[in-house]
């Protein structure tokens, strides 16, 4: 995966700086626990599979499949009656994720590509035109 930063990225109240901060200890549970970490990207026009394959280095010719960010995040934010304290808060680290990329990005998507390891991308463009926001990985076998 190729991140590029940008000018202020260091900067806490930056948007990558909030981004680091979200992610932080924050996994995708699937057969192995995938680490969500930022994903700052090149500047784009549009929000597609083309762009997210282009921008992290992958072929064009990879299986890709686009997702709703919103039902994305909702699997992930909502609170079932039998989790634990650990789950709950998972939960609720993934929401605050979820609204900070909402209130920041625009054209908002989820890309998940390839088999088994699939690396997952719930990107958008931020104001300046950059594809801006979190990668991880689930293994589904």
């Amino acid at each position: 995966m190729q991140i590029f930063f940008r000018e202020n990225d260091q900067d806490p109240d930056s948007l990558a700086g909030q981004l680091e901060t979200a992610c932080e200890g924050l996994v995708l549970i699937s057969e192995t626990d995938g680490p969500v970490t930022p994903f700052l990207g090149g500047p784009a026009t549009e929000v597609t599979a083309q762009t997210i394959l282009q921008q992290t280095g992958r072929s064009l010719s990879e299986p890709v499949e686009e997702r709703d960010f919103d039902a994305f995040f909702e699997r992930l934010t909502t609170i079932r009656d039998w989790y634990g304290e650990t789950e709950k808060e998972r939960a609720k680290k993934f929401l605050e994720l979820y609204k900070l990329l909402k209130e920041n990005l625009r054209d908002r998507k989820v890309f998940r590509i390839g088999r088994i390891r699939v690396d997952i991308y719930a990107v958008g463009l931020y104001k300046d035109g950059q594809l801006t926001g979190v990668s991880t990985y689930a293994v589904e076998t």
